[in-house]
């Protein structure tokens, strides 16, 4: 007797126990989110989008899919009932696609915004605002299928042009040439290793170099150093052969000065004798040559004076006395 109350019991509370969890997980999982609908007319196809499909704004899961049908106003258009968060920015320039999930095949709606007006766009169930759905990447690379064919076919063309017999033939020469010039360059390689062996060599006596010349120039520009100290010598030396010289240059002027004011006076009175001695001379000599018997015996004839000696007196002069 004591063991069906207690089995009644433990069957209560299991039923008590499950009752709880279907409340709760309805509780968690029901959904208080309030939806404005709103109607996407496509005029292309809408292939793989069902009801209850996802839709969703730059990525984010917004709302779903309530309906497609057919506008019973505009034959051949396609209207789209969907339920959209009441606090997603719809506004007068949002425009819905269709995306693709993955490979699946099954489309959803991609809602966007142009930003041309950024009015937030009403609607109710009594007045439901429409949207444009835009066509989705399929449908546009459907609506240029052909031009995008037309372009495959020349462009295989161009391809099947570019691989004839005679551009092949070309592009191996080509390739050989290259091959060629590999060669060649990897040859030139082989004979500059030892000159690229040397080069370190080289680059190291190059560095002494310059800091044996950044040393030279230290020292060039250094106020104390040798270099400036033989200048200045130099300059000292070049200083005091200049005052020598500007010596010998007063020492010369002196004595020209003496020699024109001293010297020279003198020995024009010395050659004015030595003419007047030469003078006598020659006289004597005339006189001698002409009246040899005067130097025995003397009496002789004196010369008549000549021109600016006393007693001379012009032929022309004497004869207009005597008449």
């Amino acid at each position: 007797m004591e063991n069906k109350p207690h089995a009644f019991l433990a069957g209560l509370f299991t039923i008590g126990l499950l009752a709880a969890i279907v409340v709760t997980i309805f509780f968690f999982s029901a959904d208080r989110t309030v939806r404005v609908p709103y109607d996407l007319v496509a005029h292309t196809s809408v292939t793989g989008l069902y009801p209850d499909a996802a839709v969703r704004y730059r990525g984010l899961d917004v709302g779903k899919v309530q309906s497609i049908e057919f506008d019973p106003q505009h034959p051949g258009l396609i209207r789209i009932r969907i339920l959209v968060d009441q606090r997603a920015p719809i506004t007068h320039s949002t425009y819905g696609t269709l995306a693709l999930q993955g490979v699946t095949g099954i489309a959803f709606v991609q809602l966007d915004d142009t930003g041309a007006d950024e009015a937030s766009l009403p609607s109710s169930e009594s007045s439901v605002a429409q949207l444009p759905l835009r066509p989705g990447l399929f449908d546009q690379l459907q609506a240029r299928g052909d031009a995008l064919l037309s372009k495959l076919d020349r462009i295989a063309g161009d391809i099947d042009a570019t691989l004839s017999d005679e551009n092949r033939q070309q592009m191996m020469a080509t390739v050989t040439s290259l091959q060629h010039a590999a060669d060649s360059v990897n040859a030139l390689a082989t004979q500059l290793e030892p000159t690229a062996t040397r080069l370190p060599g080289a680059v190291s006596a190059l560095q002494r170099s310059l800091d044996s010349t950044n040393r030279l120039i230290a020292n060039v520009n250094n106020p104390n150093g040798p270099f400036v100290a033989n200048l200045n010598k130099a300059g000292t030396a070049a200083q005091q052969a200049g005052d020598a010289l500007t010596s010998m240059n007063a020492s010369l002027g002196a004595l020209s000065a003496q020699l024109g004011y001293d010297t020279l006076p003198h020995v024009d009175s010395l050659t004015e004798d030595v003419r007047s001695a030469m003078r006598s001379v020659n006289h004597a000599a005339d006189t001698f040559s002409d009246n040899p018997r005067s130097v025995l015996f003397g009496g002789a004839q004196q010369p008549a004076p000549g021109p600016g000696e006393p007693g001379f007196v012009w032929p022309a002069r004497a004869a207009a006395g005597s008449r």
